[in-house]
C-alpha cells in the first residue's frame, strides 16, 4: 500500500497548492471536498492489509473524514455561497500568481524543515509529514490573504487537513479522539460562518471580513452644530 500512500499525499499537496492559486469560491469548495476524500482514503492506504483487516477506530476515522469535510461541509459552504450571492474572490490582498509563489515557498521550507528532523525510515511515508505541514501553512496563508468569509473557513478547514495528516501519517495514539475532537470543532465553525455570512449578506452589499475591523458608530456632532440644527427645525 505504499505507493497507493504516496499517491494520495501527492495528491493533497496538489490540492494545496491549488487551492492558494484559485479564485473561484466554488472551485475553492470542490478542493476542499476532494481534500476531505483524501484524508478518508489515507488510513485505508496507509493500514497493512496483508497482516489484518482493518479494526473499527481506523474505519470510523476514515467514514467520518469522508462523510463530513467530503459532503457535510462543502455543501454547507456551498449554501453558504450562493445565499451571501458571492462567486470569486476579487480582492484578495495577495494576487493568485504571487499566492502561488508564496504557497511553492512554504512546501520547499516544509520538505526542508522535515528533512532536519530526522524521520524515522520505517514510518508509513516520509512525505506525511512536510505534506502536513505544507497543508497547515498554506491554510494558515489562505486565512491571512483572503478578505471572504467564506474563503477564510476553508482555510481553517484547510489548516485542519493539515493537523489530520500529520496524525494519520504519523499513526500517532490516539489519533481517533483528536480526530473527532477537532471534526466537531470544524463542524461547528463551518456551520457557524454559515450563518453569519447569511446574516451578513442580507445586512450588507459585500462579506469582505476586512471591512468589519472598520465599523464604528457615526460622529457625533459638535454641541455648536446641535444647537443651529434645533434652531433651524424651530424655523
Amino acid at each position: 500500500m505504499t505507493g497507493w500512500t504516496e499517491i494520495v499525499l501527492a495528491a493533497l499537496l496538489i490540492s494545496d497548492l491549488s487551492l492558494a492559486a484559485a479564485s473561484r469560491l466554488y472551485h475553492c469548495i470542490k478542493l476542499a471536498a476532494l481534500q476531505g476524500l483524501l484524508l478518508g482514503l489515507l488510513p485505508l492506504v496507509i493500514w497493512n492489509w496483508q497482516e489484518s483487516p482493518p479494526h473499527w477506530e481506523l474505519l470510523l476515522v476514515a467514514a467520518a473524514n469522508i462523510v463530513i469535510k467530503c459532503v457535510a461541509l462543502p455543501c454547507l459552504l456551498a449554501r453558504a455561497m450562493r445565499r451571501a450571492n458571492v462567486r470569486r474572490e476579487l480582492e484578495p490582498l495577495a494576487g493568485y500568481s504571487a499566492s502561488l509563489l508564496i504557497a511553492l515557498t512554504l512546501a520547499g521550507a516544509s520538505f526542508y524543515f522535515c528533512s532536519r528532523l530526522g524521520i524515522a525510515p520505517d514510518s508509513p511515508s516520509l512525505l506525511a509529514a512536510p505534506v502536513a505541514f505544507t497543508t497547515m501553512l498554506i491554510g494558515l496563508f489562505i486565512i491571512i490573504a483572503r478578505r471572504k468569509a467564506i474563503t477564510q473557513a476553508i482555510g481553517f478547514l484547510t489548516f485542519e487537513n493539515g493537523i489530520a495528516v500529520f496524525g494519520t501519517g504519523m499513526m500517532l495514539d490516539w489519533g481517533l479522539l483528536v480526530e473527532l475532537g477537532i471534526l466537531l470543532d470544524v463542524f461547528v465553525l463551518v456551520f457557524v460562518m454559515g450563518i453569519a455570512v447569511f446574516q451578513i449578506s442580507r445586512e450588507f452589499d459585500h462579506i469582505d471580513a476586512d471591512r468589519l475591523n472598520r465599523l464604528g458608530d457615526r460622529p457625533v456632532h459638535a454641541a455648536g452644530d446641535t444647537a443651529e440644527s434645533a434652531e433651524v427645525n424651530e424655523s
